[in-house]
């Protein structure tokens, strides 16, 4: 990037990113494995994970019209702000009721306590909205994909560092400290944050974005760019897959692992989120990355469906770091796609109304596939005549119904991102991307004092070029050179600084 503002500000954006992101994993983290080796409940983990997604779709759409509605760094301070004070509450009571209250799934606590914590997490997802919106205004089109793939390099390191610590926290210090951790890291976030500057005008009003939600807005724009509802639309299936994993990934792991060392190996798989989105980074996604997305699925369906073959952990981690590695390259194919065929003005809307649809699909089947995968598959799969169905291919162990689910849902995407290939929308979005102009708004939208500052820096080099000018001019006279001096190139009133 060539403006020296905005690779700072993006810098600083990614590291607060970061803290933010392992603050709240850590707990969300923290919660599910402290659930689950109290009550040893499949079904409460994939509730909590469910209803985490159900947050997230019910506040996305929200969030997308607060971001395209105010300057994205006021948007991210009131998230921190918002998150530490949901996690103070949890705290509080959590000294205030004994944990066998708190751990009671037919209690009020329970569920109480659970949705501040993910209330708190969820609030995050106001923050990336609106970090998704300004890699469009920091960073020039033809790096976005690059820093789109760094976000998911920092995600990455944020489930590197939470999946190691959510364990050893809950393993060795409690849910109690735990809470503790968390509220003090969220608070230096805050802190953080008070010192970077975006270089942003303050948005315009939309006329026809009058309520809360402007879900009219989105679609308006969803529907200017073709095959983009299509991508969403698929984004959104993919979702609806992946809540299969979100559901059952922790339960098969805590079956392999104690809380411990589970945390070691979430801690290894999660690298490969940092080589996926390393990767991405370094390389890009493309001319394609419609194209590149759909084939990274295919290769993530694949191996969604062989990992668990057998209860080998060596197999089961392995296949979780390429799995993680794949993720990265997806999520930013999707995010570099809005990025360009969706005006900036409206990319707030556009984000948060994906976020919603795509959030809405994991639920379904978190909500779905953990009681049946506890009340059915799992007691089908211990019994005799499941053993001798399905034990050529699944091999033995505690977690083959677990196994059974995940194999046949890898199996379906492998089969929906293949016949994505064939779709009209695919081949509309894909020339719509190699044709559509940058969105991004002109370097003249910053704030008043910046432009003041770029007048000046103008003012300042034409009067330098003038004298420059006269000088060399007077120099060819005095020896008799017929030579005419080289002009500097033409400094241009209004010119931004970063294309002199």
């Amino acid at each position: 990037m060539e403006r020296t503002a905005a690779k700072t500000a993006f810098a600083n954006v990614l590291v607060n990113t970061l803290i933010a992101n392992v603050t709240t994993s850590f707990l969300w983290f923290a919660l599910t494995f402290w659930v689950y080796i109290e009550t040893q409940s499949v079904l409460a983990t994939g509730i909590i994970g469910g209803a985490y997604m159900l947050f997230v779709a019910f506040f996305a759409m929200f969030f997308g019209t607060l971001v395209d509605r105010h300057r994205k760094h006021r948007v991210m301070l009131l998230s921190s702000v918002i998150s530490a004070v949901a996690f103070l509450i949890a705290g509080v009571l959590y000294v205030w009721q004994p944990e066998a209250a708190l751990l009671d799934l037919g209690g009020p606590w329970f569920w109480l306590f659970s949705g501040i914590i993910l209330f708190g997490g969820v609030i995050e997802q106001l923050r990336n909205i609106a970090l998704s919106t300004t890699v469009t205004l920091l960073v020039p089109e033809e790096k976005r994909a690059n820093a789109n793939g760094l976000v998911g390099t920092v995600q990455g390191i944020a489930f590197l560092v939470t999946s190691v610590f959510s364990g050893l926290s809950i393993g060795f210090l409690g849910m109690g400290w735990t809470l503790g951790i968390a509220i003090v890291a969220m608070a230096l976030t805050f802190a953080h944050l008070l010192f970077i500057r975006i270089p942003e005008a303050e948005p315009e009003v939309d006329p026809e974005a009058k309520s809360a939600i402007d879900f009219r807005g989105s679609v308006q724009a969803i529907r200017l760019a073709p095959g983009l509802f299509a991508l969403i639309i698929f984004s959104t299936f993919n979702n609806l897959i992946g809540g299969v994993y979100m559901a059952l990934m922790d339960p098969y792991g805590l079956t392999l692992f104690d809380a411990q060392m589970w945390g070691f190996a979430l801690a290894f798989a999660s690298t490969g989120f940092l080589i996926g989105g390393g990767l991405v980074a370094k390389f890009g996604l493309g001319k394609k990355p419609v194209r590149t997305m759909l084939l990274v699925v295919i290769a993530m369906g694949l191996l969604g469906s062989v990992f668990m073959l057998r209860e080998w952990w060596p197999l089961y981690v392995l296949g979780m770091w390429v799995y993680m590695a794949l993720v990265p390259p997806v999520e930013a194919a999707e995010q570099t796609v809005i990025q360009k065929v969706v005006p900036f003005a409206r990319q707030g809307r556009v984000f948060g109304t994906a976020a919603a649809m795509e959030a809405a699909a994991a639920p379904i089947t978190a909500f779905l596939i953990a009681p049946i995968a506890e009340f059915f598959v799992i007691p089908y799969m211990d019994t005799a005549e499941g053993q001798r169905q399905w034990g050529w291919l699944l091999g033995e162990g505690e977690a083959r119904g677990i196994a059974l689910i995940c194999l046949f849902a890898g199996l379906v995407m492998v089969v929906a991102a293949t016949l994505a290939f064939f779709t009209r929308s695919y081949r509309r979005l894909t020339e719509l991307y190699a044709s559509a102009p940058d969105p991004a708004p002109d370097a003249e939208a910053g704030t008043d004092a910046e432009r003041e500052a770029d007048a000046a820096e103008t003012a300042e080099a034409e009067t330098d070029r003038s004298q420059t000018d006269r000088s060399q001019t007077d120099g060819s006279q005095t020896d008799g050179s017929q030579t005419r001096a080289v002009d500097a190139p033409p400094v241009v009133p209004g010119m931004p600084p970063e294309r002199r």
